[in-house]
């Protein structure tokens, strides 16, 4: 969950620049035949259509991928209405004599691509196994909003200008309720409708969709990070359509408010800091080894805090707080612990910047860029904030429970929503699922970005459906993590054998 997307493009401005997305969009195809709009209680079973009435073309890094596009609606209550292009990869079997079906890989983020996920090959396609990709075709989407699936798309100037989260007044918030205010309307105007329907739950009948195109009475299917969310509520509106499916690196959509989802997100992130930390201690690849890696940190902080810490990526420029505190948050997701190492090291020996140091130039942009993340996440979550005395109150909790990352990314999602308009599209529930196959959880008990106590919260909201798979280690992602989480993943994908009850794999 949260992964790079708008929320690094947000604090790549606070520095100073801005990323502008673009995804080429595979060739068209013929229509599927859409999932049933019906309620989540009783939805109707589409008959399925064979995987030949796709269009599919060649693509890929070599060439051995095949892309597509489905037309659906953009609103699935109204499914004659308005239609967008969902961009669609796959990769075939293997081993054509041992393929099991079609494994459907639901990507994160959000703003992640799926289909650079299957047409890439390095950082792609290499995430799943030899025997994954012998025995499934390989199946995965650009979701709604995203990539090349009719993006989000926004003046680059207004997200170039979003606030900072580390808001320190009245005032302060105030512009920011203005900002995200003009940002979604500027957002809304140039997307059109799909703006308003960027929901994972709208996503859910994309999916089905996918599932009937290609032929499949069931579905199986691999979420990881906010994909999780995806795979949740899928299993909940089509319980008796899954065959198999694995949710890595588990999003809670339990979590009920604001105060709640920064103290269990940020406790993560502590953690993760702290486990940096006794990692330095003990090995001498650490560039801070023999120091006080809390008091460097502490002093980094407040350098970059006064303006006065130098910005590797932009000479002259000054790294602010919050853009200092997500060099390290994202470090933790690999983890990524020497290279962090060395990057506070030479930070804390770079000479300070002085006074009235130039600031660094707006980058030459075009007029728009694409926000693949808010449209989706202030759908997904309703966290508001009332005021800034409530925000100041928040953030006051947040120092307490993660001094050392006090502005870690979830805060910029929060910020990011002030103001979304109540009530969201799909707001958190506790899970219903009645009637599913088995879903396998699984998770790294050092995750910064989906805390372990979200995956075993899910895990007992699915009671007997769900099976928690722990691996003992660090990072975010724990699929590729060594024979032990991998082998377990594949065996349930492909004969929907499940580990024993209380798995837990060793650290590597």
């Amino acid at each position: 969950m949260l992964r790079g997307n708008r929320l690094a493009l947000l604090g790549a401005a606070a520095a100073g620049a801005v990323a502008l997305a673009g995804v080429a969009a595979p060739a068209t195809a013929s229509p599927a035949s859409p999932a049933s709009p019906a309620s989540p209680a009783s939805p109707a079973s589409p008959a399925p259509r064979s995987a030949s009435s796709v269009d599919w073309r060649a693509c890929g890094d070599d060439g051995k991928a095949e892309c597509a596009t489905l037309r659906l609606p953009i609103d699935w209550s109204r499914p004659d209405g308005p239609a967008f292009g969902l961009a669609i990869a796959r990769r075939k079997a293997l081993d054509p004599d041992a393929r099991v079906g079609t494994l459907v890989f639901g990507p994160g983020g959000p703003g992640d691509s799926g289909v650079q996920r299957v047409t890439r090959l390095k950082g792609g396609i290499d995430r799943f196994s030899d025997e994954l990709r012998r025995r499934f075709d390989i199946v995965s989407f650009d979701p709604r909003g995203i990539g090349a699936s009719h993006p989000v798309t926004c003046s680059a100037d207004l997200l170039r200008a979003a606030p900072s989260p580390v808001i320190e007044s009245a005032a302060q918030f105030r512009a920011t309720l203005d900002h995200n205010a003009r940002l979604r309307a500027d957002c809304r105007a140039r997307t059109g409708p799909l703006y308003d329907h960027a929901d994972t739950l709208s996503t859910v009948r994309d999916v089905d969709a996918i599932r009937a195109a290609l032929g499949e009475s069931k579905l199986t299917f691999h979420g990881s990070s906010y994909g999780t969310l995806l795979g949740e509520m899928y299993a909940e509106t089509f319980p008796r359509r899954v065959r198999a499916m694995v949710l890595e690196s588990v999003d809670d959509h339990s979590v009920p408010d604001a105060r709640r989802f920064l103290t269990s997100e940020l406790a993560a992130a502590q953690d993760s800091f702290d486990q940096f930390v006794a990692w330095c201690e003990r090995s001498q690849e650490c560039a801070l080894h023999g120091k006080d890696v809390r008091a460097v940190w502490r002093d980094l902080r407040a350098r970059a805090a006064r303006g006065e810490l130098p910005d590797p990526s932009s000479p002259g420029a000054a790294l602010p707080e919050f853009g200092l505190v997500l060099v390290a948050y994202k470090s933790f997701y690999g983890p990524d612990w020497a290279e962090l190492a060395s990057k506070l090291a030479a930070l804390d020996a770079a000479p300070p910047l002085r006074t009235g140091s130039r600031q660094a130039a707006a980058p030459k942009a075009e007029e728009t860029a694409t926000d693949p993340f808010t449209a989706q996440f202030c759908s997904d979550w309703s966290l508001p904030v009332r005021d800034y005395g409530e925000y100041a109150r928040l953030m006051r909790r947040t120092e307490k429970v993660a001094p050392d990352m006090t502005f870690a990314r979830p805060v910029m999602a929060i910020s990011a929503c002030l103001g979304w308009p109540q009530p969201v599209r799909n707001p958190q529930h506790r899970l219903r699922v009645r009637g599913s196959a088995p879903i396998l959880l699984a998770n790294a008990v050092h995750d910064p970005a989906t805390p372990y106590s979200w995956a075993q919260n899910v895990a007992r909201q699915l009671g007997p459906t769900g099976r928690l798979l722990t691996y003992a280690g660090a990072g975010h992602g724990s699929y590729g993590r060594g024979p032990c989480m991998q082998d377990a993943i594949d065996a349930y994908l492909t004969t929907l054998t499940l580990p024993p009850p209380g798995t837990t794999c060793p650290a590597q």
